[in-house]
This record gives structure tokens, C-alpha cells and sequence, in this order.
């Protein structure tokens, strides 16, 4: 979960009529890419989204927001589809809703929130890309390390077979479960648990990302990766956090410091 902003001196809604204008062949491209679909089959069952109308001007808001993520530079067709068939505004307090598809982190309780989509997106790409993948196009096992509301699970599920989902908070891990109750989706397991020793029941797996940042990526989490297998998570370096991606062969453990990002710090233990 991205580090909550300071509030700032002005209003904190942004008019969609003053978002980026987003040139008309991104747009398409987008569409075509994330599918915004009327029905979502899931795992183990059938969500009903409603399909907007890219070529309609003003553009639907989720819609909208996959062609700022396409035009930000996420090219998986995967993960772009992810983002169009999952509803953000069922994820935050019905007060925030109208803000739900601006690239922004918005407040989720107990000092936390749902991150911006542009650094879900950019995380998960990172994840999967180059990872083995089935007929459908998903990875393989995923460990989610702070589910928060729910909203970066239920991301995950589209791009992977299995994801297991642990959360420290026990008030965001029913929150989580509420959220993702009437979706029912079977590829989705939350867990109530200390995330820093990641879930040992699950592994291994084939991918693990983290909400949240350390002084270094666990050795847990390593030890429950696969081979082939790879980490994206926030780690403090100096004053600043940046994100890690680690990779994990049969000849050793490769680390690669990227951007830098702001993230909720890392803790152990449940609360």
C-alpha cells in the first residue's frame, strides 16, 4: 500500500474534464488491449461489469483510466485487461468513489490505502514479465503480500492461476474479505497473518509482490519463491525507498534497483 499523501492545500478531486488528454489512437489501442468486458468469468464464478464505450466522449472513468495506464507505458495486453475488469470504486468508501479511477492512492483506514493504479500496474508487469505462463496466459502461483482492501488481489487474479493474499491488519483483512465475498472468485485465498514471514502453506510460488517496504526483501519470502521465480517489492535504501525486483535461478539470486516509490513501511506481527 502506497504511503498516504499530505493532504494538500486545495481540492483533492480532480475534475475528469482537466485529467491528461490522452491522444485517440492510445485510446484504441488501449481498448483493444484491456477489453473492457460486459461479462468477467472468473475462476469459479461470473461478475457482471458494465462496457463502456471508448469512442464516447467523455470517456467512461475505468476505461479511461486503462488508456493512462497504456499511454504511462504498461504494454501487457494481461495486465491491461486485469485493470478494465475489475471495478476500483467497489474497493474505497462510498465518498471517494467518484475518485476511484484518477491515478491516485486514496485512504483505506488505519493509516493505509489502495495505491495508485499506475504503480499496481507498473508492479504487476514487472512480475510477470518473462514468467512461464498457461494457455490462458497467467502465471503461475502468487503470493500478495498486504491485501489491504482487496483491489490488488482481485488485480492479480486475472493474471494468475492461484493468489494467496496475507494481511497483518485483521480490521483490513475481513474488510478484504466483505470486498471480495459477493465476487466469488475461487482463485483468491486471504489470509490473516504476518506477511514479513510470507506463507509457508503456499509455497512455492511462482511469483510474491509486496504493499509494503523493508530495509530488505525477507529471506522467507526468497526461501519460498521458486526457482524461475520473482520478487517486486519497495526497499528502503538511504532516506528513499525504490523498488527491488529480485529473480531466483538454480545459480544464485539476482537484485535490481529501480525506481524509487513510497510505500507503508514493512512490519511483523499481527494486529
Amino acid at each position: 500500500m502506497a504511503q498516504a499523501p499530505k493532504r494538500p492545500h486545495f481540492p483533492a478531486h480532480i475534475n475528469s474534464s482537466r485529467a491528461p488528454l490522452v491522444p485517440v489512437t492510445a485510446r484504441k489501442a488501449a481498448a483493444r488491449a484491456s477489453g473492457v468486458p460486459t461479462k468477467w468469468q472468473g475462476a469459479g464464478g461470473r461478475h457482471d461489469l458494465a462496457k463502456p464505450d471508448i469512442d464516447q466522449d467523455p470517456i467512461p472513468a475505468r476505461a479511461r483510466m486503462v488508456e493512462l495506464l497504456a499511454v504511462q507505458g504498461i504494454k501487457d495486453a494481461q495486465v491491461l485487461r486485469a485493470f478494465g475488469a475489475v471495478d476500483r470504486r467497489q474497493f474505497v468508501d462510498t465518498a471517494l468513489a467518484s475518485q476511484a479511477y484518477e491515478d491516485t492512492a486514496l485512504p483505506i483506514g488505519l493509516g493505509q490505502t489502495i495505491s495508485k493504479p499506475g504503480v499496481i500496474a507498473r508492479m504487476v508487469e514487472l512480475l510477470i514479465r518473462g514468467l512461464p505462463r498457461d494457455a490462458t496466459g497467467r502465471v503461475g502461483r502468487v503470493l500478495d503480500i498486504g491485501t489491504g482492501c482487496g483491489y490488488q488481489a482481485l488485480v492479480l487474479a486475472q493474471v494468475a492461476s492461484e493468489v494467496y493474499s496475507i494481511e497483518r491488519l485483521r480490521a483490513l483483512h475481513e474488510r478484504a474479505r466483505i470486498n471480495l465475498r459477493p465476487l466469488r472468485v475461487a482463485n483468491v485465498r486471504l489470509i490473516f497473518g504476518d506477511g514479513m514471514k510470507g506463507y509457508p502453506d503456499g509455497a512455492p510460488y511462482a511469483a510474491i509482490i509486496a504493499a509494503a517496504g523493508g530495509e530488505q526483501v525477507p529471506e522467507a519470502w526468497i526461501d519460498q519463491l521458486a526457482y524461475g521465480g520473482r520478487i517486486v517489492a519497495p526497499v528502503s535504501s538511504g532516506t528513499e525507498q525504490v523498488l527491488m525486483v529480485v529473480d531466483k535461478s538454480r545459480a544464485g539470486i539476482a537484485r535490481r534497483a529501480l525506481e524509487t516509490v513510497n510505500f507503508v513501511p514493512l512490519k511483523s506481527g499481527k494486529a
